[in-house]
């Protein structure tokens, strides 16, 4: 039985190469030359820290970051999570925003009820951070793909593992 899974994944080179262009932009604008303001990439947890001497300079960083993040991976926005802003050592203050990777429950639960209720006749299984979805032909999943992509844009979506 052919089956497709919908996973989101974000591309750790991406992210990498979009931050050191932010890091390489605010060590050369001359507003942010003498303060603390620096951004890290923690790869293996999946993190960016963005560090800046108040709030106001947290969101000029942010308003870099967004457009090199979207520029090397359409979307990407779209993962992130902000924490609140925390205070640091004396007057600086850090926003620490998580990159989310899978499908959370609510939008699997989501994904699986839109198809059920196309009439489709496809079948979606929540597996961990992926929806599996099987159906007898290939031209019915590609129906399901296209549904899918019409239904959910509030977040990035990969169709990975198509097998007949």
């Amino acid at each position: 039985m052919p089956s497709f899974d919908v996973s989101s994944s974000a591309d750790k080179v991406n992210l990498a190469n979009a931050i050191d262009v932010v890091k390489r932009q605010i060590q050369n604008r001359y507003d942010f030359k003498n303060t603390s303001a620096d951004i890290e990439f923690q790869e293996k947890d999946m993190f960016i820290i963005l560090f800046g001497d108040n709030d106001f300079q947290i969101n000029q960083i942010k308003d870099i970051l967004f457009p090199a993040l979207e520029k090397k991976e359409p979307d990407s926005t779209k993962r992130l999570d902000e924490k609140g802003l925390e205070s640091v050592s004396g007057n600086n203050v850090k926003l620490q925003i998580n990159v989310k990777n899978g499908v959370d429950t609510e939008l699997a639960k989501r994904i699986v009820k839109f198809l059920k209720d196309s009439k489709l006749k496809v079948q979606g299984s929540i597996q961990g951070d992926t929806v599996r979805v099987s159906g007898p032909k290939r031209d019915v999943l590609q129906e399901s793909i296209a549904l899918i992509k019409s239904q959910v844009n509030d977040y990035p979506l990969n169709f990975e593992n198509f097998r007949d």
